[in-house]
């Protein structure tokens, strides 16, 4: 496999899950990372953790100043970016019926205007350099409705449906844009999962663990500059989709 040396890597959500699990990654397989969360204290540990080859970067995705000053600062502390990971998410679950709409409205906002703004700040910067990749963690509840699901499932099928418009619109610059799309993974995204769900999952095989995630990301990073990874779809084996 290729890797990233000299290369510089932004990841969004990346004080934990799968964000930090792309981190270590991407940092293993020779880039310079800048991790990007909201989460001062937690990415100050990380990158004291991760070592010289980690740069943290403060942002709240939620907020629209907040993210205009993303790519500046990103630029400001690594020189240069070659790859944005568009990562942080929320979830929620359960019956529609005992659901609060108020939750719904911050999953909505972070996993799709927050994730879109991100991207959209990035862009133009790819745009002029003539390269780039952008990947956005999506879910195989972009493409597979989960009934047990239905307001994140509805968030990440406008994931699906931003990620292949965008990468149309982004081929002419030479930026390669497409989604990772787990199935269940081990990650605090789960932690309103009922207990007898979890403990059922993590008995049958069901859950992935966040590194086997960054794996397929650092894959579709490194393929060679004529080829784009779309869509990659991860599953447990005894998850039947």
């Amino acid at each position: 496999m290729s890797n990233l040396d000299g290369k510089v890597v932004a990841i969004t959500g990346a004080a934990s899950g799968i964000g930090l699990a792309c981190a270590k990654a991407a940092i293993s397989a020779g880039a310079r990372v800048v991790l990007v969360d909201r989460d001062e204290s937690a990415l100050t540990a990380v990158c004291a953790e991760l070592g010289s080859g980690a740069e943290a970067v403060v942002i709240d995705l939620l907020n629209p100043d907040s993210v205009a000053q993303m790519l500046p600062q990103i630029l400001e502390c690594a020189g240069r970016l070659d790859a944005f990971h568009a990562n942080a998410g929320a979830y929620v679950g359960g019956d529609v019926l005992d659901a609060d709409p108020d939750v719904w409205d911050r999953v909505l906002n972070l996993n799709i205007n927050a994730a879109f703004r991100s991207v959209h700040a990035v862009l133009p910067h790819f745009a002029k350099q003539g390269s780039g990749d952008v990947i956005l963690t999506s879910s195989i509840a972009g493409v597979v409705p989960v009934v047990w699901e239905p307001i994140y499932t509805a968030s990440k099928h406008a994931v699906q449906a931003f990620t292949h418009s965008v990468r149309r619109q982004m081929s002419k610059h030479n930026v390669r844009v497409g989604a990772i799309l787990p199935g269940p993974v081990v990650t605090a995204l789960l932690d309103d999962w009922p207990k007898a769900k979890m403990e059922q999952a993590l008995a049958e095989g069901s859950l992935m663990q966040p590194k086997e995630v960054a794996d397929c990301v650092i894959f579709m990073l490194t393929r060679p500059a004529n080829v784009t990874i779309r869509d990659l779809v991860l599953l447990p084996n005894a998850v039947d989709l």
